[in-house]
């Protein structure tokens, strides 16, 4: 009996080894700049160069072949303090011809403020014809929760992830406001004909009970659309999103409030979604990207979500509705991780959360490298 467990024992630790094994890949991490104050998002451009938002108000091109930064004038003002300031951008599916760039970010003043999104053309360093197309009602009283992910879908939409200014936390689940929301948009700002809620004031929301969305991605494979938000203390989510769900927030989470109290005594309730993977503690997820590239086929289809407060990256391997494994990937960086992207050119993207953050290209390692990564 003892050699049959003890077979079974061998047996299961190969197998786990094997199937991490799977999941390894050589890497390499480059270091594009380091001279970023408190990056929060990037796009790549066609031709290799990177926008980057700096979340006091500044977009920047970096170029893919090093050189100096450069700044694009035509951004428009934003409000700053608290977590206030320029969040994700976009580039527009059709960029190429239509060269539209969309930039959220938070506008207003400091006791009556709001989500934005900005669209504009990019002629070389300038943004030319330049307007707010959505302006996230109502307004809010803090600097605090301000969602503000974008996401161009497959069919051509735009997806724009809205918090619940934290002390507004019940508009989450109130269709009378865009707050704790997924809104889904043409490219113009206008609400899609067929959005899931058709009373008026609601034509713009997609899923609803969100707290702090901080990202948002679509596998390229398989449409799965997921976005993961900060919970209070604990309850971190990762959510397969589908039109008209309700994701519980606050009135069902597994979060706690600041206080130690509890936020519900609900940690799910019929008729809301559940969330398809938790933390607690609370990883503090930031940018999110699903893997589809040729230059790392070992992670085709993996969940990539940046982690604020372990510093590292967390990657997920996700069959229907559920995480089968998770993993923590780039430690080695020691820095918050604030945004995570796959480049145009299959490689993977990071940003760094600090007055000296870096944007760091990971890419294949020389064949003579050994599985896991070093800096260059």
């Amino acid at each position: 009996m003892r050699f049959i467990n003890r077979s079974a024992a061998l047996l299961l630790l190969a197998y786990l080894l094997a199937s991490r094994a799977s999941f390894a890949a050589e890497y390499q991490l480059h270091t594009l700049t380091d001279q970023l104050h408190h990056p929060w998002s990037l796009a790549q451009l066609p031709g290799g160069d990177l926008l980057v938002t700096e979340r006091r108000g500044r977009l920047l091109r970096v170029p893919a072949a090093g050189g100096a930064t450069q700044e694009i004038a035509g951004v428009p003002t934003t409000l700053t303090g608290g977590q206030g300031g320029f969040f994700d951008i976009a580039l527009h599916p059709d960029f190429e011809n239509s060269h539209w760039v969309y930039l959220a970010y938070a506008r207003g003043s400091k006791g009556a403020n709001a989500t934005a999104v900005f669209r504009a053309r990019l002629s070389g360093n300038t943004l030319t014809d330049g307007e707010d197309i959505l302006v996230v009602q109502p307004d809010k009283p803090t600097r605090q929760h301000y969602g503000g992910r974008l996401l161009f879908l497959q069919d051509g939409t735009l997806l724009l992830s809205t918090g619940d200014a934290f002390d507004l936390r019940d508009h989450a689940q109130s269709l009378q406001s865009e707050l704790g929301k997924v809104l889904r948009l043409r490219d113009d700002g206008t609400a899609v004909h067929d959005n899931p809620f058709p009373e008026p004031g609601a034509e713009r929301i997609w899923t609803l009970g969100h707290r702090n969305p901080q990202g948002l991605a679509q596998d390229s494979v398989s449409g799965a659309i997921y976005l993961h938000e900060h919970g209070p203390r604990g309850g971190d989510e990762l959510n397969r999103l589908v039109a008209g769900s309700n994701y519980g927030w606050p009135v069902a989470t597994r979060g706690l409030d600041y206080s130690g109290a509890y936020v519900s005594p609900f940690s799910s309730l019929p008729g809301m979604a559940e969330a398809l993977h938790t933390w607690t503690p609370s990883i503090g997820p930031s940018g999110l990207t699903v893997y589809q590239g040729d230059a790392f086929p070992q992670w085709r289809g993996r969940v990539f979500a940046g982690a604020l407060v372990n510093r590292e990256v967390r990657m997920l391997s996700v069959s229907g509705d559920e995480v089968r494994d998770e993993q923590a990937i780039f430690s080695e960086v020691g820095e918050r991780i604030r945004d995570v992207r796959t480049g145009r050119d299959g490689l993977l993207y990071l940003l760094t959360d600090s007055e000296n953050g870096r944007l760091i290209q990971v890419r294949p390692a020389p064949a003579s490298a050994g599985a896991g990564g070093g800096e260059e």
